[in-house]
């Protein structure tokens, strides 16, 4: 299978905001595949979720900013651009740089402008086509002729939506039966929706509810098996030679074989969370600051499989193997008020807000479901716009990604803050098009510069270091609240101010 397949229904996916469309596409390219080619049925699947096998390449935004000439038609095969970035993942020692440099300008040549554009968002992860893994779950299970359910369950327990694929279209319903929690290989985890208010959050459940603490750490998991501790993130990455302090803590638990889900985060002397780039930097590697861990649910202990219990029984193992000073704070109530007021007490300790959880609900590893629902405060700032990136994929001839600026009163002008797309609607996209192209004072073709003029209220999870840009902090899931008109440049919040308090104006969570 040439690559231009993969690359056309990644544009056909881009261009609709139909998830069934979506849907439709996707499964039109895997009914293509022979089942038995599991290795070229695994790149497609990697590939169609936006995303490659590789988990590191040693590539970015830097190494690809200059690219060879394109070709001019299609040659490159799925499994042949595979095997280019795993020969690329593998270089390192002297001299690695200059090979791997050779190596993607080899790749990129051989790559039409299309493929081109394609092979660079999906190095970079910001390829902006809309097909995320459950899409592709569900696009698998149409080919097969499964339930869509049967799909998800297989990848949240594989940890994996490329084996869940695979399985699918190779043998149907029987091979993804056979899938089950595996003490010793992650599960994707349970995520949590979201609500405006902790109040709004437990309104939407019948009688009491978990309110747990939600720690601005890294998501871990810890398997014990036979004496031997394991962990992983988020996205499944192993990390336990650079925990061995969460690896000491689960070793010294009772019982036997233990599956853990919790946070790890760094705190200072007083025992308030530090920076989320702290701990992020911390368990980049096996020494420096400790990382205390802090576990809000089991899905196993000792033999039995605990995912399709009931929260409220998981919660009772858990209080039983794990002690308090290495459990995530937790308030069981029906009471909005008390729920209310122990997120505002979160808060104030440093934390980022709650999540309310539904006791009676299983645990829905890989699900962004409405049985844990997370609340936090919402900060913003009135920023300005520097610049503006054209749009490619759906967003192809508007003007979408805005590069942000805070007001500099020392140095005069405006200090980048970052960038973002996210909170846009097609009216936001249209009116912004407008409007930027009356302010451009310059377009290179991808970037266009404009005058320091328009004020954005942009919403943020929070401020952290970045070296990236010349301010030194960046704001974390920047999205853009709405323009304000009524605000000049000169109105704008300043750098210090960014710096300074580090969360901008806050709505309270409650």
């Amino acid at each position: 299978m040439l690559l231009a397949d993969v690359v056309a229904t990644s544009a056909a996916v881009a261009a609709t905001r139909a998830r069934t469309a979506k849907v439709a596409a996707l499964a039109a390219l895997l009914g293509r595949l022979d089942p038995a080619d599991t290795e070229l049925t695994a790149v497609v699947a990697a590939h169609l979720a936006g995303g490659l096998r590789q988990r590191r390449t040693g590539l970015g935004w830097r190494s690809l900013t200059e690219l060879p000439v394109p070709a001019t038609t299609p040659s490159l095969t799925v499994l042949d651009v595979d095997a280019r970035f795993e020969a690329i993942a593998a270089l390192a020692g002297a001299g690695s740089r200059g090979r791997r440099e050779a190596a993607v300008g080899d790749l990129f040549a051989a790559a039409t402008a299309q493929e081109q554009r394609w092979l660079r968002g999906v190095v970079t992860g910001e390829l902006r086509q809309g097909a995320l893994d459950a899409l592709v779950q569900d696009a698998a299970a149409r080919v097969a002729g499964v339930p869509a359910e049967d799909v998800r369950r297989a990848a949240m327990l594989a940890g994996s939506t490329v084996e869940a694929v695979v399985a699918a279209l190779r043998g149907g319903a029987a091979e993804l039966a056979g899938f089950g929690l595996r003490v010793g290989r992650p599960v994707l985890p349970m995520l949590a929706a979201s609500a405006t208010t902790v109040a709004e959050a437990v309104a939407g459940f019948a009688g009491p509810v978990a309110v747990d603490t939600k720690l601005d750490g890294v998501r871990v998991q810890v398997h014990r098996r036979g004496g031997e501790v394991r962990i992983a993130t988020r996205t499944l990455e192993d990390v336990t030679a650079r925990l061995p302090e969460v690896v000491q803590v689960v070793a010294q638990l009772p019982g036997g074989d233990l599956v853990l889900d919790g946070e790890a985060l760094v705190l200072d002397a007083a025992g308030r969370p530090q920076p989320f780039q702290d701990t992020a930097s911390r368990t980049a590697q096996a020494t420096g600051a400790a990382v205390a861990p802090f576990f809000f649910d089991v899905l196993h202990a000792d033999g039995t499989d605990l995912l399709d219990t009931a929260l409220r029984e998981r919660l009772e193992v858990l209080d039983a193997l794990v002690p308090e000073r290495h459990r995530v704070p937790r308030l069981v109530t029906a009471d909005p008020a008390r729920a209310t007021a122990f997120a505002e007490d979160a808060v104030a300790g440093g934390h980022e807000g709650v999540v309310v959880k539904d006791l009676a609900s299983p645990y829905a590893a890989g699900r962004r479901g409405g049985a844990w629902v997370k609340v936090k405060p919402v900060h913003t700032l009135d920023l300005v716009v520097l610049a503006v990136e054209r749009g490619s994929g759906r967003r192809s001839g508007w003007l979408s990604n805005v590069h942000l600026g805070a007001r500099d009163p020392d140095g005069g002008g405006f200090v980048m803050l970052g960038k973002t797309f996210k909170g846009m609607t097609d009216e936001v996209l249209e009116w912004q098009t407008r409007r930027f192209r009356e302010l451009q004072v310059a377009d290179d073709g991808h970037v266009v510069t404009v005058r320091p003029e328009q004020v954005v209220e942009v919403a943020f999870d929070g401020v952290q270091r970045s070296p990236r840009y010349p301010g030194g902090v960046a704001l974390r899931f920047a999205r853009v609240v709405r323009y304000r008109e009524d605000k000049t440049a000169g109105e704008a919040d300043t750098i210090g101010t960014v710096r300074g308090s580090g969360s901008g104006r806050s709505r309270p969570a409650g």
